[in-house]
């Protein structure tokens, strides 16, 4: 077949074609490049220092904890209850981990990590690759979760949820109560570090009512809750009806559901082609079926690992991370998305 070609490319995209090249000429191909186009690091809080794993110990099947000890042997910074540390791994991925041993051990951190098998490979890099004497560089600690000080607690622990709970518990003494809820014991991490606490796995106890809990804490409490979705949803809904006086205060370890999204496309500006985002999935969701290996962590809008140049383009901004300069030309992926129909990333 032959015949003229006739370009029906919509107007729009012709101009914003021609903008995207002049941009590649420029800041990515030219000579200047370099000099125009400096990376821009991620702002960084706490401290950076190398460490050396001096042990690891299966706390359930799939649950292992790593004892962390400064490479050059002296004391780490100091912590508090419900923080938590950056961790780069071997293969250059970067995963936020709660502290969960002793804040007054001045010379060692411990982490627990559980395995998810079809996660992004954070969790089975440390399953299977790291061993003792390995080395690892962090960042922290840092708190996202702040123990505060109150008349009495309620402590709500699902599962792996368990970790940033333990050091608040023990900080709390007999002033805090701790639920800890599970599949089954044998699921549930560190049940030998808590003799005191009201243990509820579901096959013993059936799924437990987070409302009822709730509503037997003292008025005034301060509650924390860390573990699945549901979990942290069900306390959401009911605190400040039961507990009008108290403070809820939550963790979560997972990504939130988008639930008032609207589908939009990306343009990649330095690799090509455009990405479609669903309107119940995330922008870093959608970029990682193009890049897979493009850096996050959180997946929550607060560590800044997904920080990414905006080109073209309006961005709905949801993090709790990025100053109002920095907004203006970068999002972060994991939450943030588009409030029009497209955006242009220096991607």
């Amino acid at each position: 077949m032959g015949g003229e070609h006739t370009d029906a490319t919509p107007v729009s995209l012709r101009v914003l074609g021609g903008i995207m090249d002049v941009y590649k000429s420029v800041f990515v191909k030219g000579g200047a490049a370099p000099l125009l186009s400096r990376p821009k690091p991620v702002r960084r809080t706490g401290f950076e220092l190398d460490v050396r794993i001096e042990s690891v110990e299966h706390q359930t099947d799939d649950v292992v904890s790593l004892t962390l000890r400064a490479a050059g042997g002296g004391p780490l910074p100091t912590w508090r209850p419900g923080s938590h540390v950056d961790v780069f791994l071997p293969s250059g991925r970067q995963r936020q981990y709660s502290l969960c041993g002793d804040p007054s051990d001045r010379f060692r951190y411990r982490i627990a990590v559980r395995l998810i098998p079809d996660g992004g490979g954070g969790s089975r890099e440390v399953h299977e690759t790291l061993r003792v004497d390995d080395r690892l560089r962090i960042r922290g600690p840092r708190n996202a979760f702040t123990y505060i000080d109150a008349p009495s607690y309620l402590f709500l622990a699902g599962g792996i949820g368990i970790t940033p709970i333990l050091p608040m518990v023990r900080a709390a003494g007999s002033r805090g109560r701790l639920v800890y809820v599970g599949r089954s014991r044998d699921t549930m991490p560190f049940l030998h570090e808590l003799p005191g606490a009201d243990i509820r796995p579901d096959d013993e106890f059936g799924v437990t009512d987070i409302a009822e809990l709730i509503g037997r804490a003292e008025p005034g409490a301060a509650v924390y809750v860390c573990g699945p979705p549901p979990m942290l949803a069900a306390a959401q809904r009911c605190m400040f009806e039961l507990n009008p006086t108290g403070s809820l205060h939550t963790e979560r370890f997972s990504a939130l559901p988008v639930t008032d999204g609207r589908a939009f496309d990306i343009s990649l500006a330095r690799t090509g082609g455009t990405v479609r985002v669903a309107a119940d999935e995330t922008a870093l969701t959608a970029l990682r079926r193009r890049l897979p290996d493009i850096a996050y962590s959180c997946q929550q809008g607060f560590c800044g690992t997904c920080k990414v140049g905006v080109i073209a383009g309006i961005v709905d901004h949801r993090d709790r991370l990025l100053t109002e300069s920095e907004q203006a030309d970068h999002m972060l992926a994991c939450v943030s998305r588009a409030a029009g129909d497209e955006l242009v990333l220096d991607l």
